[in-house]
């Protein structure tokens, strides 16, 4: 019976720690994305609820995100947004800085291309202000924006 139990709680143990390295490691990626997404989303000026929700839909499908808790991620597109509020210059630079981390990471850095550029379109329209954004984190990455249809 202890034994058993002993077991069991090991096996809680490890998943428990196997999810806080999986957040650890990933925690870069994930600020990324939403510095990203947050760049994209504030090129025009307004910030849709489209954009938020494509957002979240994408993190909590991500097998590789959807460690993190929804109200961390939504803190830290928060705290992005109050930087463009504050200064459309400042929360632009801060953004890129943060998206500039995932360069000389591939698959990383194609993969949050290709979640701005749905952000882009979440509301039906990827204007040129979102695709003049998305071509900006692309030079920061030393990606060749063309591979994305910019």
């Amino acid at each position: 019976m202890a034994l058993e139990w002993l077991k069991q709680r090991y096996a809680e143990v490890s998943a428990n720690l196997k999810t806080e390295v999986a957040k650890i490691k990933n925690k870069t990626f994930l600020e990324s994305v939403v510095a990203g997404c947050a760049l994209v989303a504030h090129a025009d000026g307004v910030v849709r609820p489209e954009e938020k929700q494509k957002m979240m839909g994408f993190l909590r499908n991500s097998e590789v995100l959807s460690v993190f808790d929804p109200q961390d991620i939504i803190a830290t597109f928060d705290k992005y947004s109050k930087q463009f509020e504050f200064d459309h210059q400042i929360g632009q630079a801060s953004a890129l800085q943060v998206v500039a981390k995932l360069k000389g990471k591939d698959s990383e850095s194609r993969l949050m291309v290709r979640v701005c550029c749905a952000i882009g379109a979440a509301d039906g329209n990827f204007d040129d202000q979102e695709k003049g954004v998305v071509r900006a984190i692309c030079n920061e990455l030393a990606l060749n924006p063309k591979d994305f249809d910019l």
